[in-house]
This record gives C-alpha cells, structure tokens and sequence, in this order.
C-alpha cells in the first residue's frame, strides 16, 4: 500500500484563528499560526537505511536466518516499509550487495589515492590492501562478503542471478595494471596478467578468511600480502 504524503505548503487553520475578536478589524488582524510540514521523505535514503541494516546483519551475525522482520528492527522501521521498498528478500539482498560494492570501491579508491603518484603498483597495491581485513571498516566489509557467500551455498541459483561481478570488475582492473607494468619492465613479461590477478585477488581473501578465523591478525596478514607484491614488481628496474 503506498503511503500519500501531503504536499508542502500551509494548512489552512480553523476560521477563529484568523481574527483576534477582541481587537477592532480596522486597527489589526492576527497573523495565522504556522503548521508544521510533514517532512517529505527521501525514498532513496530510506531504501539504503533498510540494504545498511542487512548488511550490519550479514556482518554480525550472517544471512542464512536473517528475515525481513529482522532488518526492519534493525534499521527501526515496520515490517510494512520494508516490504514497502523490498517485495521480496532477493530484491532486498541484491539492492544492499550494491551498496556492499560502493561502500568497498570508496575504500578502493582512499586507498589508492593516499599512496600518491598513479603507477601500476600502486594501484595493485592500494586495491588488495583495501580489500584485506585490517581494519574496523573492513573487518565488516570482509564478514558482509563472507555473509554473501554464505548464503550461495545454500542457494547455488543466486550466484548465478546477481553475479560476482566485483570480483571479475576487480580482477579485470589488477590484469590492466599488471599490462600496464610490464610495458613499464617493472614486472616479469612471461607472466599471464590475467592468471596472476586471479591469483593476487585469491590470495588475499585467503589471508582475509584466515584472519577472520583467527589464524592471523591483520597485520601479519598485510606482511604476507605486502611481500609477495614487492616480489613481484622486483623484476623491473623502474620498480616504484
């Protein structure tokens, strides 16, 4: 059922409100007291504060039982409005995967741009360090993707509806750099650029999930991560 929101504007007030009686009409009138406005409603922020509150599920607590009575408490609106702006969990699940791959290609990015100059390395480097758990923020990114995958293995059909597009988007953009890089002689020219992005890219969510497991903190896991890349841009002599 949508809701109707009344227009902005004044709402017209009793009669008796206009006139003040005890006062002459020739010498003065009352000025009518303004009503407040219901404030209109922003259904794009209102759609992202129900996909933020299942994605702070998926990170606390997973996917695989969380139901739309749950979200709705944890974003503290009513079941109604969720179904509102979601009909079903699918559509919920697929518009707050979204917000997921926004929120990371926003860290993706900080993490390249604090790294200064633009070079192949510092784009690999910046995006696997971003990705990797080391952090608060991407602690959380790391359980809601974990949360994710999950829930494919219980429903296989929803890989396949939504996707994996960011893994492939981010390994296309690691196989463009490593290009790049060997055209710079910075890395080694007999390498397959796009098996070694693949590889990069696993590598890291390994060390992410052994680092939610608890076999590591994320600073040894940076280490790890960290040496393999400067092995692998050792190879040039323009090495950054």
């Amino acid at each position: 059922m949508k809701v109707l929101i009344p227009a902005a504007g004044m709402l017209s007030p009793p009669r008796s409100n206009f006139l003040d009686t005890s006062v002459s009409s020739k010498s003065s009138t009352t000025i009518p007291e303004r009503i407040a406005v219901p404030k209109r409603v922003d259904h794009e922020e209102r759609r992202r504060q129900i996909g933020e509150a299942l994605l702070r599920i998926a990170s606390a607590r997973g996917l695989q039982s969380a139901s739309l009575r749950e979200v709705a408490a944890e974003a503290g609106v009513s079941l109604r409005l969720v179904q509102y702006y979601f009909h079903t969990k699918e559509e919920l699940l697929l518009t707050a995967l979204a917000y997921l791959g926004e929120r990371l290609a926003t860290r993706v990015e900080s993490h390249i741009r604090a790294l200064g100059p633009v070079t192949p390395r510092n784009v690999v480097y910046g995006t696997l360090t971003a990705i990797l758990p080391t952090d608060a923020e991407s602690l959380d990114l790391t359980r809601a993707y974990t949360g994710y995958y999950t829930l494919v293995f219980t429903d296989p059909d929803l890989a396949t509806r939504h996707g994996a597009a960011y893994p492939d988007k981010v390994e296309r953009l690691l196989a463009g750099q490593l290009t790049a890089a060997q055209q710079a002689d910075q890395i080694d020219t007999t390498l397959n650029p796009a098996t070694t992005a693949a590889g990069l890219l696993a590598l890291t969510n390994g060390l992410g999930s052994s680092v939610l497991g608890g076999q590591r903190d994320g600073a040894a896991a940076l280490r790890i991560l960290t040496d393999h890349i400067d092995r692998l841009f050792k190879h040039g002599p323009n090495r950054p």
